[in-house]
């Protein structure tokens, strides 16, 4: 790895955990950086995976008052979101590289699709904000979340705003507070398996964990003043870039 490779790597996960904290998908960031320096698809997935890990936990911090008096609300969402993460995990690995390879411009090209209807999609959610609690089928929701986090995990931000802001009658602030953490907990849990049973780029995934971490902080911080719209356009840009790292890789 280059200074320069090094430079870009830390760069795009300060710019990631910004986006994660703000909206989510910054993998669309972090992803074809690590494809663009010559790491396999699926190595550059599992690093990215664990790199981002520092930033979910900052962001969640930066969220601790808006999540204060929920957490018990929460526990059972979060262990559906880390059960999902496991299984989407054990297939990343189980199943073969080539398919990962196939799969993944798919993923992303939903993920694109995502983000560019993000405010349609907010919007939505606020016209259909109801007045019920958590039930069965929003856990089973979570745990597929859950699952693409592990396997994947751009977009899985948006999906879980969508989610919990129809299923949930808290404020949208608290909502965002609640995306972070069970995001967060699918990147930790998928995480941790990585490091044990999966090939790792581990130099590459601490400079994006450090530039992760401080861009969860200013995410949660300062990023409702930046554009949203400036944000999405990073995102696209970046994820047509993968989708051609992989396609020609």
């Amino acid at each position: 790895m280059t200074v320069l490779e090094a430079i870009a790597i830390l760069c795009a996960g300060l710019t990631a955990g910004t986006i994660n904290a703000v909206i989510g998908s910054g993998t669309l960031v972090t992803f074809p950086v690590l494809l663009a320096v010559g790491y396999p698809p699926v190595v550059a997935n599992v690093t990215n995976g664990l790199g981002l890990v520092p930033g979910s936990a900052t962001a969640v911090h930066g969220y601790r008052r808006e999540l204060r008096g929920h957490w018990r609300h929460a526990f059972g969402l979060v262990a559906c979101s880390a059960v999902g993460a496991v299984l989407g995990a054990v297939l990343l690995l189980a199943l073969p590289a080539e398919w990962f390879r196939y799969i993944v411009p798919a993923l992303i090209a939903g993920a694109l699709v995502l983000v560019i209807f993000q405010p349609r999609i907010s919007a939505w959610v606020l016209a259909r904000r109801p007045d019920v609690a958590t039930g069965h089928g929003l856990r089973g929701a979570i745990g597929l979340t859950g699952a693409y986090g592990g396997y994947f995990g751009a977009g899985q931000g948006i999906m879980l705003f969508a989610l919990l802001g129809t299923a949930l009658p808290d404020d949208l602030q608290r909502v965002n507070a609640l995306r972070n953490l069970l995001a967060g907990t699918a990147n930790g849990v998928s995480a941790a398996i990585f490091v044990v049973a999966a090939d790792v780029a581990f130099g590459a995934a601490g400079l994006i964990a450090v530039g992760a971490a401080v861009g969860g902080v200013l995410g949660a911080r300062v990023g409702r003043r930046l554009s949203p719209r400036a944000l999405r356009g990073l995102v696209v840009v970046v994820g047509l870039v993968a989708i051609g790292l992989v396609l020609l890789d």
